[in-house]
């Protein structure tokens, strides 16, 4: 049943829910499916009631480390399990006016990291002119999260190896397997072989070799409805079969659970694997993970410059509580007194070992 789902969902999704009018393209009833059902019949805790127990809640920030920025949901791929719901119809893109504010809080924050993400964050038309100004800032690891197809997908993008490397910007690909069909169920018919010419395109400058200084990262997110196994077994795997079949070196895997939010959650439902996998998530439960989790030294920042604990609440518009709401107001010392927004989602990034967009936590 579970297949037949899956070719359904492939051929509707080549559109992102919010150009197919699916109910879940809207916030507000995600959350009414993750504040309702099995939560709201008390058969699982909520997330705020489980943290509560080792005295986690009201979870709060850190130090600021990252300041995650997302240029745009615009992206060349249709990916199933995508959180941000991303793809060529997506029109909302970061202008320059708030990639101006954001510069002015990368030249004056204390976080040590700047990540840049989408969508693919290359399609935003002023990428380049904003990773030249921000590579000026003398931000210690400058990253870009890149869906490696996005090189190939038209020659004005093919000098993005050299432009990256230009730049020393830190590049983190997504990569959901080290073979075409498991990568290609997930991502599209032909991803693999595009992400395989782009990541020896990468090689090729530089990016990813045994002791070079060019950071080449990729991430992996399981394929189904299931938690990811451990990294760093993931890692020599992937390292391994890289190698061998394509002579392609990389640094660091990074293991992400998905969330139960966008395209994941809407094929969560249409498998009958929602139930399921919110168990999974619960029983999986490590509060090791909570100290860790991203949202306690990462603000997220929206392409309309609002503000967010983490990358998957500013897809569920869950903004930041505090009076700092928009990036032109942006204050640290304001920010780092706020709590932290949480619901049912965050099970998934404290299971196991943990996860986030720097892989597992715990």
């Amino acid at each position: 049943m579970e297949q037949s789902i899956l070719t359904e969902l492939k051929k509707a999704a080549k559109k992102s829910l919010k150009a197919r009018h699916n109910d879940l393209a809207d916030n507000h009833r995600q959350l009414q499916i993750l504040n309702g059902g099995l939560f709201a019949d008390g058969e699982l805790p909520y997330f705020k009631n489980k943290i509560a127990e080792t005295n986690q809640f009201p979870l709060k920030p850190n130090t600021l480390e990252i300041l995650q920025i997302n240029v745009g949901y615009m992206c060349n791929q249709v990916c199933e399990h995508c959180h941000v719901d991303a793809g060529p119809d997506r029109k909302e893109i970061m202008t320059r006016e708030t990639m101006e504010q954001c510069l002015e809080v990368i030249r004056n924050t204390g976080a040590h990291t700047l990540d840049l993400t989408g969508g693919a964050p290359e399609m935003n038309p002023n990428f380049r002119w904003f990773v030249e100004e921000a590579s000026k800032a003398g931000i210690k690891d400058f990253i870009v999260r890149s869906n490696l197809t996005i090189i190939l997908a038209n020659k004005k993008y093919y000098d993005l190896p050299e432009f990256f490397k230009k730049h020393n910007v830190h590049v983190v690909s997504s990569m959901p397997h080290y073979t075409r069909g498991k990568t290609d169920k997930q991502r599209g018919d032909g991803v693999f072989d595009k992400s395989i010419k782009a990541l020896q395109m990468l090689n090729a400058v530089g990016y990813g070799m045994p002791d070079s200084s060019l950071r080449l990262d990729l991430v992996y997110n399981p394929s189904g409805a299931f938690l990811p196994t451990d990294q760093a077994a993931l890692e020599h795997d992937f390292k391994k079969a890289l190698k061998e079949d394509f002579d392609i070196d990389f640094h660091n895997l990074f293991s992400i659970t998905n969330l139960p939010i966008s395209r994941f959650l809407d094929y969560l439902i249409a498998s009958e694997n929602y139930e399921d996998y919110m168990y999974a998530l619960v029983d999986a439960y490590n509060p090791a993970a909570v100290a860790n989790v991203m949202c306690t030294n990462t603000i997220s920042v929206g392409w309309d410059g609002w503000l967010y604990d983490c990358d998957f609440n500013q897809m569920l518009d869950l903004k930041v509580a505090s009076t700092v709401k928009h990036i032109k107001d942006y204050n640290e010392d304001l920010l780092n007194d706020r709590d932290i927004v949480i619901s049912q989602h965050c099970y998934g990034c404290t299971a196991g070992a943990g996860s986030s967009c720097q892989g597992s936590v715990a």
